[in-house]
């Protein structure tokens, strides 16, 4: 399989990455990295993920890293990653939200 960042998923890594910049830019380097190779180990194992837990019974899972939630979702033969954020938030519900444009359907 492949995996594929949304860019509303890149634009919160990025987020992520000023954040943790303004203290050590070094260190946030580091760990977008670390989310990014986390997402990547989907490639092989798609269903490493959890059941997303605010939303039960959908098709959307996440893998943490460190204080952070990946989710994603499974599209044919693509991982899609859709969001990151912090753990203890709640899921950016907006995020979840796939543009049609990146999958058309097959009618």
């Amino acid at each position: 399989m492949k995996v594929l960042w949304t860019d509303q998923a890149f634009e919160r890594l990025a987020e992520i990455e000023q954040y943790i910049a303004r203290d050590d830019p070094a260190t946030a380097e580091r760990f977008i990295d670390r989310l990014i190779d986390r997402s990547q180990s989907l490639a092989d194992h798609p269903g490493l993920g959890r059941i997303l837990p605010e939303l039960l019974g959908s098709e959307f899972r996440e893998l943490v890293e460190g204080n952070y939630r990946i989710v994603y979702r499974l599209q044919g033969d693509t991982v899609v990653v859709l969001t990151v954020f912090e753990g203890h938030r709640r899921p950016p519900l907006d995020d979840l939200v796939l543009d049609d444009r990146l999958f058309p359907s097959s009618d």
